[in-house]
């Protein structure tokens, strides 16, 4: 199979709750404080299109010594104003007929969120919003208003896409020449423009091409926006500092542990700028550190200053302080360093981990410049101490640890909204449904977020894998099939910036887990060199990856990663073999592609006539699925559903099926990847589910949809990736236990149960006394007989030989049931065809026969609910549900959805179980977490009580209400 070439595919707020919250670092290391959980998702607006009346954002008043972001902006395309940029620029110009944008907003989402434009996220709605209306530049208008002159005054920005001229109350500062890519920084003094009261900025967005311009695109995940993102999409900042400034200030951490035993053999080196520390994990917590403070000082003032610099690490009782003299203009970098400063040497230093490896302790660094007494300059920010060490073994595979532990990299792709819109409220949903489905990391190719996002991953414990697109502008010298245009010294100049910029802003951010400056391909010498400069000068603290698929560079060495897909419909016995996009290695791209989200999203995505397609043309176009002409249709998908589970029947049969093989594919990728991380040949050490979320409303590469909702290729996720777990090889039938938790775990008793179609039991057996160790150690319990050996019993019984199912249980000492794990099986295999492979799928010439499943009679179900309210806005809703039918049949993957008065789903929610399978007799507790709405009592989101719907594969849909209390 062709792994490459592929065809085109796949700021913080410094405002004073920030600052506090920041402060508040200053007087311990524990973790940042929980943001307010669970609150509504923002999404598309319809409002009054712009009218005639003008539009006057709200004036940013920024104090002396204050920093603050422009407020908003009032926009109009250039073609329409015939104005000079002196006037435009010039404080009262007048914006009747102008619209009005958010801090941070494209083109499109001002004109969307107004009410100009429709919803794109609906049907093809997005085809009626006319791109000619962005093939012009735009103005971006914004006031702010100035107390006094007494201070100097700059601007502070990036994120503006394409490029932009830059004027102050009627001056150019800045060309579009300078002005470049989405990720270079720029700081403007503009002392010299700015006067007491009301000023005036304003930017000449020039129209992006992602094909032209180091910014950003959409590849093949979703219908790119009309736009192109073109827009300011971070924060402008107005800073206000006396005549010394500070500058690049940040913290250089390194963990004193022992390096780990590699696994699998010996590593052959890391492409790390510089990896400070390792550790051999059960040190790492008594392990001391060393901490050095950099900032760079710069003298404004006409004349010779001398200042103190001092510096403060919070929750240590470290402050530090230094004279430094500087002639006027002069920039110095002050650094304190433990060979000076003993006391900056930690004996017992408070860890950042990930989520279930340990607590995510943060500390605050506060550096203020004085010049006579009274404060210049001030920054404060939040950083870890982790330690992260990624070499190569011996089999060629990238192998992460941190503070000494082994990490296998569960991970999945995260996509930015679509029109770049920021939230986040819904930041955090997605980052806390990541972690309540077993996931630890997520990979960013490009679309590289605002720093609120990393603030919730620290805070979360979620690691991050940043780097540049394929296939675009970033791609444009080396990639042979991508979209790109070379290169011309400009462009080097700004991707160089690009980042040394993006280096400064997450280097002291613990979750950031390394860069990736290449991602299909390795970027060419030149640019790598540039690249790792960049990075070094930084003082970059964790291992940098040449690409994301199988290369070797002459700077960076290997990259240890392969990028071998799947990117399109594959059996789940696919992932247990070692090729191609199997579980072996890291693999920094991978799923079986399509992912049907549930009806009720479906529902509100698709128009009556495309549900209608969806299920009855298999072979249709799908506008929701990718421009691409490779992944434009849903064929291999639904041809692999009805040869498996027989041709749907209707819209929900449809669903249903799409939900089953979509749990039983996910789940076998996350635990093929899991079990064989501790091989002692080829171990699997990383995968990237491609992805988890969309920019917008889509029928693949998710494992959540737009809305948060959440169906079978999520549960199915969350199932292989429970903390202790009992799971099925597809390949040798193996009973495998699994534990993710650090320490070992003795006692466990294992039962393994087959059941054909009726419910006849076809096989049981137990085993006791199982004993695993902690750290994603895996013990095998019993292998499974092959089922074709027992056809004779269940024809005896008078039932269908072709589908079984398995049910696997895990108890510990105590008898309390652990982990349960439901399958449904063929004893017809799916068969593949490795040697008619291409980039994106492996053929499969005859398919597993689970049409048995549709004979499965109608199971019977009860059920009692409760919703307590808790302080806040929170409230946990809790379903026993029982299986009581007096047969054999199980309830086969049953669903509880919360739903509000109109139906329709109450999201997010957080279940701890969900499409669990019982048999007659059997019950769970299942808990769902959920934001409260309205007053007290049983009242829903839209005034209706709120119920749980109940409904499964072979389970009639009931409605149940919970009591209240």
């Amino acid at each position: 199979m062709s792994q490459l070439p592929r065809p085109a595919h796949a700021r913080r707020r410094r405002v004073a709750a920030v600052a506090l919250a920041l402060l508040g670092l200053l007087l311990t290391p524990a973790a940042l404080p929980s943001a307010a959980a669970l609150l509504p998702e923002a999404g598309p607006r319809s409002a009054p299109s712009a009218t005639n009346a003008p539009i006057v954002p709200i004036a940013t008043t920024v104090a002396p010594g204050g920093t603050a972001a422009l407020t908003g902006y009032a926009i109009r395309s250039a073609a329409e104003v015939p104005d000079p940029a002196a006037a435009v620029s010039t404080p009262g110009y007048p914006t009747a007929g102008w619209h009005r944008a958010g801090p941070r907003s494209t083109v499109l989402a001002a004109l969307v969120a107004d009410g100009t434009h429709p919803d794109p996220f609906y049907s093809t709605d997005q085809q009626r919003i006319p791109r000619r209306d962005f093939a012009d530049p735009w103005w971006y208008r914004s006031d702010f208003t100035l107390p006094d002159t007494s201070e100097r005054t700059s601007l502070d920005f990036s994120g503006v896409v394409s490029a932009a001229d830059v004027y102050v109350n009627g001056r150019r500062v800045a060309s579009a020449a300078e002005v470049a890519g989405m990720y270079t920084r720029h700081e403007i003094d503009i002392t010299r423009l700015v006067r007491a009261g009301t000023n005036t900025v304003a930017f000449r967005i020039h129209p992006n091409d992602p094909r032209k311009h180091l910014t950003l695109g959409w590849l093949d995940w979703l219908q790119p926006p009309p736009d192109a993102n073109m827009g300011i999409v971070r924060d402008v900042l107005v800073r206000r500092r006396g005549s010394v400034s500070l500058h690049d200030a940040h913290v250089v951490t390194r963990l004193h542990v022992p390096p780990p035993v590699p696994a699998a053999g010996p590593a052959t080196g890391s492409s790390s700028v510089e990896s400070t520390g390792s550790s051999s994990g059960a040190a790492a917590a008594s392990a001391p550190a060393e901490l050095t403070v950099k900032a760079r000082v710069r003298n404004d003032s006409p004349g010779t200053t001398t200042a103190t610099v001092s510096a403060a690490i919070g929750g240590t009782g470290i402050v530090l302080r230094e004279d430094v003299t500087l002639r006027a203009q002069e920039t110095r970098t002050l650094v304190f360093a433990p060979n000076r400063h003993p006391q900056l040497r930690l004996q017992r230093p408070a860890l950042w981990w990930p989520a279930g490896m340990g607590p995510q302790n943060l500390y605050g660094l506060h550096v203020t410049a004085t010049v006579t007494g009274r404060r210049s300059d001030s920054v404060r920010h939040a950083f870890g101490i982790r330690d992260v060490k990624a070499p190569v073994d011996s089999v060629g595979a990238r192998r992460y640890t941190i503070n000494g532990r082994p990490l296998l990299i569960r991970g999945a792709g995260w996509s930015a909204d679509e029109l770049l819109r920021w939230d986040t409220t819904a930041a955090e949903d997605r980052i806390k449904a990541a972690l309540d489905a077993g996931l630890n990391t997520f990979r960013l190719e490009g679309h590289i977020e605002p720093d609120e996002f990393f603030d919730l991953a620290d805070r979360h414990g979620f690691l991050v894998l940043p780097g540049w697109e394929c296939c675009d502008k970033w791609e444009g010298p080396v990639n042979p099939t991508g979209t790109g245009e070379k290169w011309n010294a400009a462009d080097r100049l700004t991707a160089r910036a690009s980042m040394a910029a993006e280096a400064a802003r997450l280097r002291d951010h613990p979750s950031v887990l390394s860069f990736l400056i290449g991602s299909d391909f390795a970027p060419d010498a030149q640019t790598e060199r540039d690249y790792l400069d960049a990075l070094r000068a930084a003082d970059w603290p964790t291992p940098v990856i040449p690409a994301a698929s199988a290369v070797t560079t002459a700077l960076s060495g290997p990259s240890g990663m392969r990028m071998t897909g799947p990117y399109d419909w594959v059996p789940p016995s696919y992932w247990y073999d070692k090729r191609e996009g199997g579980a072996t290695g890291f693999n920094s791209e991978t799923s079986a592609g399509p992912s049907i989200p549930t009806l009720d999203t479906l529902r509100r995505t698709l128009s009556p006539a495309e549900l209608e397609t969806l299920w009855k043309s298999p072979s249709a176009p799908q506008y929701h699925r990718s421009p691409s002409r490779t992944f434009n249709t849903l064929k291999l998908f639904n041809d692999a559903l009805t040869h498996r589970y027989g041709a749907p029947r209707s819209l929900a049969d449809y669903v249903a099926k799409a939900q089953l093989g979509q749990y039983e594919n996910v789940r076998a990728q996350f635990e093929a990847y899991a079990r064989n991380a501790t091989d002692r040949t080829g171990p699997s050490t990383g995968l990237v589910y491609w992805m988890f979320n969309s920019g917008w409303t889509s029928l693949h590469w998710q494992l959540v949809d737009r809305y948060l909702d959440q169906g079978g290729a999520y549960y199915g996720a969350k199932k292989a990736n429970e903390p202790l777990h009992i799971q099925y090889s597809y390949d040798d039938r193996t009973v495998a236990v699994v534990n993710r938790r650090a320490a070992a775990v003795s006692g466990l008793t294992a039962r393994v149960t087959l059941f054909d179609t009726t419910g006849t039991s076809l096989y049981d057996r137990t085993v006791r006394g199982l004993r695993v160790g902690g750290d994603g150690a895996t013990a095998t319990a019993l292998t499974v007989p092959a089922v074709r050996g027992l056809r004779a019993v269940s024809a005896a019984a008078g039932g269908p030989d072709s589908t079984y199912l398995a049910r696997l249980t895990l108890t510990d000492r105590a008898g309390r049931e652990v982990s349960r794990n439901v399958y449904w099986l063929s004893t017809r295999p799916d068969v593949l065809e490795y040697d008619a492979g291409d980039w994106y799928h492996t053929p499969t010439t005859a398919y597993g026969d689970l049409t048995g499943l549709n004979a499965l009679a109608a199971a019977t179900v009860s059920a009692t609910a409760r919703t307590t309210r808790h302080a806040g806005s929170v409230s946990t809703t809790t379903v026993t549900i029982r299986n009581t039918g007096r047969g054999n049949t199980p309830a086969l993957l049953t669903d509880l959805h919360l739903i509000d008065g109109r139906g329709a789903p109450v999201l997010p929610v957080r279940w701890n179980d969900n499409q669990i399978s019982l048999w007659p007799g059997e019950s769970a507790v299942l808990t769902a977490e959920h934001r409260t709405a309205g007053p007290p009592g049983p009242a829903g989101p839209a005034g209706g009580p709120l119920r749980v719907r109940i409904s499964g594969w072979n389970t009639p849909t009931t409605h149940i209400t919970p009591s209240s209390r």
